[in-house]
């Protein structure tokens, strides 16, 4: 199904993800090396130390401070994040930090493949485009029961301390 910007905006409504911002791309079919995979995965931890300019999208999110520690020195990914490239390889997209952004495996990321893989096929796609390296949905920001009293908690002070310490 061929889309223009406002169905595309309709469908990504529809699959729980309204704020995010859209590319018109046109896909440039390419050929993958076959190391792809091996320079992606030394990427994604060049991305994830990249991230300590992040600190306070991961709290807002609340993220343990081990994961997040664990995150900005590259070691592993946080439970439920996804590293998602902008414009896919397949579809003439780069293996750069400038291609990535990272969001919640369940249900964004889940959710853009679908969004993605029904478009595939047209001369004109819409991608997600996301103005930080992390998105994070308008309507996480609005607040919810409240109430976490466990230390491990990342906040936006301890995080910057604890970056500031190490030398990131």
């Amino acid at each position: 199904m061929n889309m223009n910007s406002s169905i595309a905006e309709k469908k990504l409504i529809e699959l729980g993800i309204k704020d995010m911002p859209i590319i018109e791309y046109e896909p440039k079919p390419t050929t993958v090396s076959a190391d792809w995979f091996v320079q992606y995965k030394k990427l994604c931890k060049e991305f994830m130390m990249s991230l300590t300019d992040s600190v306070d999208t991961f709290a807002i999110q609340g993220m343990p401070q081990d994961d997040f520690m664990n995150m900005i020195m590259g070691k592993k990914i946080p439970e439920n994040f996804s590293i998602r490239l902008r414009i896919p390889l397949v579809w003439g997209g780069e293996l750069s930090i400038d291609n990535m952004f990272m969001c919640k495996t369940f249900p964004h990321s889940y959710n853009l493949d679908r969004f993605i893989i029904a478009q595939s096929g047209n001369s004109i796609i819409w991608l997600p485009n996301p103005a930080k390296k992390v998105y994070l949905p308008i309507s996480t920001l609005g607040g919810g029961p409240g109430g976490n009293g466990t230390e491990d908690r990342l906040t936006e002070t301890a995080a910057s301390q604890i970056v500031a310490d190490r030398d990131f």
